[in-house]
């Protein structure tokens, strides 16, 4: 496989300016209510077609993630040890006008806090449900350092989709994530969710791009799918800076394709795969209309 760094993005990587009527009815609504989301914050491709559909993704517990990973480009430090105790019920009030069908919280990691913010987590959805019981709720964590305990914690308020992702191939995890975010270790934690609640759906998600190659992605869709993994994204990785791991290579989307049909054939409920996709790509469609609408009225 080629290994170079690209300067010019391909044709499919560009997208059209969001226009929709959903989209400018949350610009004015989260501006209003100075609620900060991801879909803004990260600059997301998808942001258009996500809120057309009220679907957002929302951090909590800061804006300093204590990992120090090569693809992201969070801001990072040593973490104050300060956890806003409000948190939980402000973000549950805030969300409530705006009458969401999905949304997904996630935050940067926090090793500086005992249990990596877990409480927090738990907190945070079940003041969420309380407030707005018609939204579909998705948290997406980190590896609360594997331990048990904490994403006990999290499993215990029954979020509807567990997420956290795998972000690479096992053979690139070492070099692109923080050394304490282990491949291994994060399928331990998502195996976890499973066995303690079957009936939680957990999602995972793969960047492209960075230098694995075609086998090395199915060898980790077939990873996931021996710890029960539900859902799937797969998406372009795009590099936020010069400081940050190259581009390798830009993945056709006639290739996307036919790993979203490899996914599926190895038993995926759900798969997102393209090059702007992203975790949170239009979860609201894929989850509700074919999945957690369901389970809720079973």
């Amino acid at each position: 496989m080629e290994q170079r760094k690209y300067t010019k993005k391909p044709e499919w990587i560009k997208v059209r300016p969001p226009a929709s009527e959903g989209y400018f009815y949350l610009k004015e609504k989260t501006a209003k209510l100075k609620l900060s989301t991801v879909c803004q914050e990260a600059r997301c491709p998808n942001i258009g077609e996500c809120w057309e559909q009220k679907t957002l993704t929302i951090m909590i517990m800061g804006d300093t993630c204590t990992r120090f990973c090569k693809f992201c480009k969070v801001k990072t430090g040593k973490g104050s040890g300060f956890l806003d105790e409000e948190e939980p019920l402000n973000t549950a009030l805030l969300l409530k006008p705006l009458d969401l069908n999905y949304v997904v919280v996630t935050s940067v990691d926090r090793d500086d806090i005992n249990d990596g913010g877990a409480e927090h987590f738990a907190k945070t959805i079940i003041k969420i449900k309380q407030h707005n019981p018609n939204t579909t709720l998705e948290v997406l964590t980190g590896d609360f350092s594997g331990s048990l305990e904490s994403i006990q914690k999290v499993i215990d308020a029954k979020p509807h989709v567990f997420s956290h992702n795998l972000e690479t191939v096992k053979r690139l995890s070492p070099n692109i994530r923080d050394p304490r975010a282990t491949y291994q270790q994060s399928l331990l934690q998502l195996k976890r969710v499973k066995q303690a609640n079957p009936d939680i759906f957990t999602k995972s998600s793969l960047m492209l791009g960075l230098g694995e190659t075609d086998e090395e992605i199915i060898e980790a869709m077939k990873d996931m799918r021996e710890v029960n993994i539900d859902f799937l994204t797969l998406g372009q990785y795009l590099q936020p800076s010069k400081d940050h791991a190259p581009v390798k290579r830009y993945v056709p989307p006639k290739q996307f394709e036919t790993f979203k049909e490899i996914a599926y054939n190895l038993g995926f409920k759900m798969v997102a795969s393209g090059p702007l996709v992203r975790s949170s790509y239009k979860a609201g469609e894929f989850f509700i209309n074919e999945y957690i609408n369901k389970q809720k009225k079973a």
